[in-house]
């Protein structure tokens, strides 16, 4: 699937799989895209921080579900997954809190900024295992930077994503949005992902979608 993925894209722009060199590359299109979708950078205390609790550790966790779209060998978009998301969780706890406990220290108290509630979260990896989506194991993130946006590179990133869930055995995946994001919800839409009923889910909704045809 990634091999006829790429054969779809035009001139410089290639669909491939992560590689560690990508790293700095795609935090900066994490960040550039963590705000509703639009830029973050100097919003918090370090522009490190979106890239280090919603990428790096599917990129250090999920190496083999992590893809980047690069354009002349820069990258500008990715699509990340983990395929069992308790079993990411419990990792995320056991090896990313301790790999970054220098960058973000645990809180004294309760969160009181935007970056300290960003850290909450980040001391909080369970808070994405929720049992009524247990028949959507996997789930996933996409981002891509705008003026790649709605020339179809999307569609081609989150088809590469279900084929390889699909090859590991997941039959369906999950993505938490922000409800305020309208345009990303409009993306969703439009690849056939439909809404799944979360208890409390807060500023997020829930999207669902099968990796292969039923």
């Amino acid at each position: 699937m990634l091999a006829a993925a790429a054969a779809d894209l035009p001139g410089g722009l290639r669909l491939r799989r992560y590689e560690p060199s990508d790293l700095a590359e795609v935090y900066d299109v994490c960040v550039r895209t963590a705000y509703s979708g639009g830029d973050a950078r100097g919003r918090y205390d370090t522009d490190d921080l979106m890239g280090d609790l919603f990428a790096g550790p599917y990129l250090y966790l999920e190496p083999g579900l992590s893809f980047v779209l690069e354009d002349d060998g820069h990258v500008v978009g990715y699509v990340l997954a983990a395929a069992d998301t308790e079993r990411f969780a419990a990792a995320y706890r056991e090896t990313w809190i301790p790999r970054l406990a220098d960058r973000y220290p645990p809180l004294d108290g309760p969160a009181a900024t935007e970056t300290e509630q960003m850290i909450e979260i980040h001391y909080h990896p369970e808070g994405m295992v929720r049992p009524v989506l247990a028949d959507h194991p996997a789930h996933l993130h996409i981002d891509l930077l705008p003026e790649y946006q709605r020339r179809g590179l999307g569609k081609l990133m989150i088809d590469t994503m279900f084929a390889a869930l699909a090859e590991a055995g997941v039959p369906a995946v999950y993505v938490a949005m922000l409800t305020s994001n309208e345009p990303a919800r409009a993306f969703y839409d439009r690849l056939g992902f439909y809404e799944l009923t979360v208890p409390d889910p807060g500023e997020l909704t829930f999207l669902g979608h099968r990796t292969q045809p039923a």
